[in-house]
């Protein structure tokens, strides 16, 4: 896609600090980082939500975040990351490329568990979440 950033930077048309490759991955520094070695992990080809990416992609970039995990805690001396992505503009997609996020986790640095960013638990029951359970599991 021609005005995606992320789409940029895999080209090699807008600079990035790459710190990783694969066949059908890249990962890069973000350019506006939650904490230091805050990096995102994208796959090559232009996809806009997870489920526009094919499987091959998928574990392209999972395989990549597994690699470079550690790798980015060690060069910022993090004690931990947090590992996500925002999957559409409702779940705070900002750019249309499915990325992924490794941010360092520091003592003290004023960041949540992954789990504040839906907001308030909803209260299900026993019988809604058998419902969901089944609905997602159908084909």
């Amino acid at each position: 896609m021609s005005d995606c950033p992320f789409c940029g930077i895999v080209a090699g048309e807008i600079p990035g600090r790459i710190v990783g490759e694969n066949d059908h991955a890249v990962a890069f520094l973000d350019a506006n980082p939650m904490a230091p070695g805050h990096t995102l992990v994208v796959p090559r080809e232009h996809r806009e939500r997870l489920a526009d990416a094919t499987s091959e992609e998928t574990q392209a970039v999972f395989a990549l975040l597994h690699e470079l995990a550690p790798k980015i805690e060690t060069a910022v001396d993090a004690e931990g990351a947090t590992v996500g992505l925002n999957d559409g503009s409702v779940a705070g997609q900002e750019v249309p490329h499915v990325h992924a996020h490794v941010i360092p986790r520091f003592p003290d640095d004023d960041g949540g568990p992954i789990h504040v960013a839906a907001g308030s638990r909803p209260e299900l029951s026993d019988a809604e979440l058998d419902e969901i359970a089944a609905a997602i599991g159908d084909d």
